[in-house]
């Protein structure tokens, strides 16, 4: 067994195992490593722990030491020299005409070189200029080609998803991305849709690739001629995902029927002429194909009065809006009262005191009632003396 830790020297970058030399490490942590460019500042990404030696491909390089205030200072005046380096070169390139695309400068912790990273569409010959920038800027140069996913994962951004690239991101090495991943997983084709920032392929379609060719094996081929609980029929197309297939029937050709995989039987797999001499089952051996339902499917009874009045009208068909009995109590005192099917009720009157005794509202309205009686039966000139009424 032997002790590593994993360090990191650019975001989103690969890591690499190095031996801690006897120190302890934690995550996030300046270490001062040694590698095949030299000396370098990175980050520990995971502290110290103990691997197999078959695990390591290479000797390892050790830890020098932690970084100190002072080799932050250092990493920060580096940053300084790359961005009037990347300026420099720019201009170079221009005065020199080259058809190549300056992507990005580093310099290496003792400052000592300068790597330049450009993309170009075919070979460049840059040697005039690395001549040009040693002489401005006093230090090794060196130029690396790199393609167009390499220069999207330095410069970061963000996809169509609407989240960082996933090459600048956590992805420490490209997988290879074909078309066909794009045809399995029943994708659009359209170039636009399934092409990330750098014009290729979405690193994203690899992701999925293995549930989807998992999915294939348990699925039939569209075209193909299958047996059905509703007659026999073509595949027209697949849901790899539901794990369902649309099937256009003989018996009914213009609308297709859905099935889930468990309810068919593939009598012939992919395009083809139907098999010769087939001849189809009868109805009751093709309903034994009918998957039963599943028990988690079917909604439970409803246990309040107003769901299972809603289920019992689902259950007959018929369209009814069921109210609640606290709505329709509104809806009544709103009409003034009325019943069920909009009738007033009549409002008793108070019970009188004593049997002889009229209630005061009811006498109140006879009152009313023979006065209105009485100007309506008088004349002019017939104004009895005294106040009297008339006799009648």
């Amino acid at each position: 067994m032997t002790e590593i830790i994993a360090a990191r020297f650019k975001s989103g970058g690969k890591s690499y195992y190095f031996s801690p030399n006897g120190l302890t490490f934690k995550p996030g942590q300046g270490v001062v490593v040694e590698t095949s460019r030299g000396v370098e500042l990175g980050e520990c990404v995971e502290g110290n722990r103990m691997v197999d030696e078959t695990e390591l491909l290479a000797p390892l390089r050790p830890v020098i030491r932690a970084a100190t205030p002072e080799d932050y200072k250092t990493a920060e005046r580096n940053r300084e020299k790359e961005e009037k380096a990347f300026a420099v070169c720019q201009e170079k390139i221009a005065q020199h005409g080259l058809d190549m695309k300056l992507v990005e400068a580093e310099c290496s912790f003792e400052g000592n070189k300068i790597l330049f990273l450009f993309t170009s569409e075919g070979r460049v010959d840059f040697r005039a200029l690395v001549k040009d920038l040693a002489g401005a800027l006093h230090a090794r140069i060196e130029l690396r080609q790199i393609g167009v996913r390499d220069e999207a994962k330095t410069l970061g951004g963000l996809g169509i998803c609407g989240r960082p690239f996933c090459c600048s991101q956590f992805l420490d090495e490209f997988q290879p991305v074909s078309i066909k991943m794009a045809k399995t997983q029943n994708l659009s084709l359209n170039p636009t849709k399934i092409s990330g920032t750098c014009g290729r392929l979405m690193c994203c379609l690899k992701y999925e690739q293995d549930a989807y060719e998992d999915l294939v094996k348990h699925a039939p081929k569209a075209e193909s001629f299958v047996e059905t609980p509703d007659g026999v029929g073509t595949v027209c197309s697949v849901n790899l995902l539901r794990q369902k297939v649309n099937v256009r029937l003989e018996d009914d050709p213009e609308t297709p029927r859905c099935y889930h995989n468990c309810e068919i039987c593939v009598v012939r797999s992919g395009k083809g002429k139907r098999p010769e001499g087939y001849v189809a089952p009868p109805p009751e051996e093709l309903a034994k194909l009918r998957r039963p339902a599943d028990p988690d499917e079917i909604p439970a009874p409803p246990s309040d009065p107003m769901g299972a009045a809603l289920a019992r009208v689902l259950d007959k068909g018929e369209e009814e809006t069921v109210q609640p009995q606290q709505e329709r109590s509104r809806n009544r005192r709103r009409r003034g009262g009325s019943g069920e099917h909009g009738e007033k009720k009549p409002t008793a009157a108070p019970a009188p005191a004593n049997e002889g005794e009229k209630a005061p509202e009811q006498e109140g309205g006879e009152k009313k009632r023979s006065r209105h009686r009485h100007r309506h039966r008088r004349r002019p000139g017939n104004k009895p003396e005294g106040g009297q009424a008339p006799q009648q």
